[in-house]
């Protein structure tokens, strides 16, 4: 459907993807409605630790995607590098006790022509002065290009640009589901019973996607696990770079505090009556515990954490584009939504516009769980 039939998109969830994808439906000329069941940045984008990065070994359309997504986030750091929600200070990787695995990974990696270096205790300063190289089992990979962004400040800057070029933002919607006339969407319904007509609608609702689809007859398997992130009281640590470590994962954020996370208590989260989760505060300082070990200076001190599913396709693939048994409904359902935020905005926006596929999407379509 081209833009002269285009009239209006409904973008239903208000994380990173859903605000990516209404900006630029926005900057093409379509009237675009976001629509999200509380507020924006309330789901997963609002836990994510938000690693800019391609590293590791995934398959080669996917490290294409990921690497054109870094670059929209190279384009939006230069028109500001004095920003501080969007750094580009490398990142640091390494497995306790598994130097053959980490070898391997930097060989694969500097086969793809990525920026990979081999570290070791004696070297790492060279990384990042303020890593504890005691903390270090053997040697580490220090990827020199890879970056960190504080979703709740990229929306709060891509909203605002939505809101000026007159596209609505509804918030506290609820739950919504697809209206459809015939087979092609043509609409949601919100909580409230209220429905907003269009033309398109892109469902962007995070771990929730499989379900938003499931009552028009889709499947998306879902993988989507529990997760934290917690945020410390601020400090005068100097980290810069991103730290991936066998027991805590850690970035620098805003304000002189840190982001943390990692899978190991997993099974420690607990689901409640209402829908929400909870976790010990031991294991939470336990994770922080494990965080100050591999950063000179003070201990680092929790100040809040956040609960929920992290978004996960049941095959590890970003699932993005229009479901041919529904026409005109879109969907992006990924795990890399921060890296891939800007990018799978840009081109979910140019296919919404044009009706023209995008090629770099193609592995990543609904119809392969059909």
């Amino acid at each position: 459907m081209a833009l002269e039939h285009l009239r209006r998109v409904v973008v239903l969830g208000g994380g990173a993807l859903g605000v990516s994808s209404a900006l630029h439906l926005a900057k093409r000329g379509a009237a675009v409605t976001l629509v999200t069941e509380a507020e924006l940045c309330s789901g997963a984008s609002g836990r994510s630790l938000s690693w800019l990065n391609s590293a590791g070994e995934r398959s080669a359309p996917y490290h294409a995607l990921r690497m054109a997504g870094i670059d929209r986030y190279r384009t939006l750091f230069a028109a500001d590098p004095t920003r501080d929600w969007l750094r580009f200070d490398g990142g640091l990787f390494w497995e306790a006790d598994n130097l053959s695995g980490t070898r391997a990974r930097h060989a694969y990696e500097k086969a793809l022509g990525y920026d990979s270096k081999l570290v070791t205790r004696d070297s790492l300063a060279q990384a990042d002065a303020q890593v504890e190289s005691a903390a270090l089992a053997q040697e580490a990979i220090f990827n020199p290009g890879e970056g960190w962004v504080s979703l709740p400040h990229l929306m709060a800057h891509l909203a605002q640009q939505l809101r000026a070029l007159g596209g609505e933002i509804v918030e506290h919607a609820g739950k919504c589901e697809v209206l459809r006339d015939g087979k092609r969407a043509s609409g949601v319904r919100l909580a409230s019973g209220d429905s907003l007509r269009a033309d398109a609608v892109l469902v962007a609702c995070g771990p929730a996607t499989p379900d938003v689809v499931a009552p028009i007859g889709v499947t998306i398997p879902n993988g989507s696990p529990v997760s934290m992130l917690v945020i410390t009281a601020p400090g005068a640590h100097g980290l810069k770079a991103v730290l991936n470590t066998p027991r805590a994962a850690v970035r620098p954020n805003p304000g002189s505090t840190f982001a943390l996370d990692h899978d190991w208590y997993e099974e420690d989260i607990r689901l409640q009556a209402d829908g929400s989760y909870a976790i010990d505060e031991q294991v939470v300082d336990q994770l922080t515990a494990e965080a100050s070990k591999l950063i000179k200076g003070e201990p680092l001190r929790a100040a809040s954490w956040k609960l929920g599913l992290k978004p996960i396709p049941g095959d590890g693939e970003p699932v993005l584009g229009e479901l041919e048994s529904v026409p005109g409904c879109f969907v992006a359902f990924t795990h890399s939504g921060a890296t891939l935020a800007l990018i799978a905005g840009e081109l979910l926006a140019e296919e919404i516009v044009t009706g023209e596929k995008q090629p770099m999407l193609a592995s990543f379509r609904p119809e392969r769980f059909a």
